[in-house]
């Protein structure tokens, strides 16, 4: 990756900012805990782009380079993860240049009224599996998947924010505070250091229940009201559904509350039988027994679609001539589109 020159500065007391070169900026996009994000146009090629401003201060390049968003994007190339165009750095300020999306999962559902089609929702989720099962197999898993980091044009929805992403290979332990705790896994809740992959499983699961809702499906108001939920909802785990689990409750002399399986289907009454049996797979307690993003691509839940649906805009070029992982295509290993 290329060493750009700053183009961009800070100046006045509401950190307005001022265009030095190639980059007009339009408006702020958001403010989180370590960056802000405006959205921009390149001078140049006219192109829309997202700039986020690091917060912190940056004293090196190799520093910089070694960030986990930046070691991960540099290697994630996939139609379903957002593209990191540039890395600047000056004066210790770090600026990333992304391509730009219109909106978040979030922004889409907290003013809705109507639910989404169900055919709408098996896209994205659809998307999201293919850009989850890709990145896994290069050796990466999130940990912080979540409606606002899963950005949408049109029909196209690519995951973003990568700065808790972590290399498989990678070793324990890991840090116990990893995604929002609506969608955090349970192993992680209970401070495992071993979990791995899986934990973005679950927070597939939560997301695409949310989908369907238009609301949280375990809203804890803390770690130990998180349990609560998801209790309250899967029935408590025991030591034959999570042994691994009953030994970490055990471990901070934690019980579980009691309760027994809600019936999903009345919670989430808009989802087909197919999406129901897709989330229970992703909500299991054991995250060894939880379907990987290509084990989930293959459940029925998607079978019911034609290639066609799947290939939006953004993928298109990808898809003339493209192999197809899903069983409903198998017996042809490669799909002509057109």
């Amino acid at each position: 990756m290329q060493r750009y020159v700053l183009l961009l500065c800070f100046t006045g007391a509401n950190s307005d900012f001022v265009v030095l070169s190639r980059y007009k900026v339009i408006k702020q996009l958001g403010d989180g805990t370590y960056g802000t994000v405006w959205k921009a146009v390149n001078k140049v090629t006219n192109e829309t782009v997202a700039i986020k401003k690091m917060k912190r201060k940056y004293l090196s390049w190799d520093e910089c380079m070694n960030l986990r968003e930046v070691k991960s994007l540099r290697k994630l190339n996939h139609p379903n993860i957002v593209k990191l165009k540039e890395v600047i750095r000056e004066n210790n300020e770090l600026f990333f240049v992304f391509e730009y999306m219109e909106c978040n999962l979030y922004q889409m559902m907290k003013d809705r009224q109507k639910l989404f089609p169900e055919a709408k929702i098996r896209n994205w989720c659809f998307q999201v599996l293919q850009g989850l099962a890709y990145m896994h197999r290069e050796g990466y898993f999130h940990r912080d998947l979540k409606p606002e980091n899963l950005l949408v044009t049109v029909d196209v929805i690519k995951i973003a924010d990568f700065g808790l992403a972590r290399e498989v290979r990678s070793r324990p332990p890991y840090t116990n505070y990893v995604s929002t705790r609506w969608y955090r896994a349970p192993e992680v809740l209970l401070q495992s250091s071993l979990y791995n992959s899986a934990v973005d499983m679950w927070a597939m699961g939560a997301i695409m229940a949310e989908l369907f809702n238009l609301r949280p499906i375990f809203p804890g108001a803390s770690e130990a009201d998180e349990i609560y939920k998801i209790c309250s909802v899967l029935g408590n785990p025991s030591q034959a559904t999570w042994p691994d689990g009953m030994k970490l409750a055990k471990c901070m002399n934690f019980r579980f509350p009691q309760f027994v399986p809600a019936n999903l289907s009345a919670l989430v009454p808009s989802a087909s039988a197919e999406a129901i049996d897709l989330m229970k797979a992703m909500f299991a307690w054991d995250p060894l027994k939880r379907p990987t993003p290509s084990q989930a691509l293959q459940h029925p839940f998607f079978q019911v679609c034609s290639l066609s649906m799947f290939c939006t805009e953004a993928i298109k070029p990808l898809c003339r001539w493209v192999r197809v992982y899903h069983p409903r295509f198998r017996s042809r290993n490669f799909v002509k589109t057109k």
